[in-house]
């Protein structure tokens, strides 16, 4: 059983920051990404920012600048850093975990793990 455990979420003000942590447990096999999408009210889930197992990130543009990913592969843990937040920012933040795993014959299977979500609330 896999448990993505989220924390750090809460209320900040305009310009304010806040710092997401996400920690897996149980067996993910091989993580291939992390990463964290949100979804506001009446509105479809979208990426935020997401990391590879080489280190690459992907930013939301609107993020640019402001936000940061950061991960520890061994500690099954991963970040967000989000700096210089706004009321558009305001959001249920979920974190995301895709991995791999090689059967003893070679075949691959991909797994897709997601946690509750935190709500980040930015005030004006």
């Amino acid at each position: 059983q896999v448990h993505l455990a989220e924390s750090g979420g809460g209320l900040a003000q305009f310009g304010g920051s806040l710092r997401l942590s996400c920690v897996a447990s149980g067996s993910v096999f091989t993580i291939t990404s992390m990463g964290w999408f949100r979804q506001a009210p009446g509105k479809q889930r979208e990426l935020v920012a997401s990391i590879d197992s080489n280190g690459h990130t992907t930013y939301l543009d609107s993020v640019k600048g402001r936000f940061a990913i950061d991960r520890d592969i061994p500690r099954k843990t991963v970040w967000l850093q989000m700096n210089r937040l706004r009321p558009e920012d305001t959001a249920v933040y979920y974190c995301n975990v895709e991995s791999e795993r090689v059967s003893d014959i070679g075949e691959s299977y991909e797994y897709d793990w997601w946690g509750q979500g935190t709500q980040v609330t930015v005030s004006s």
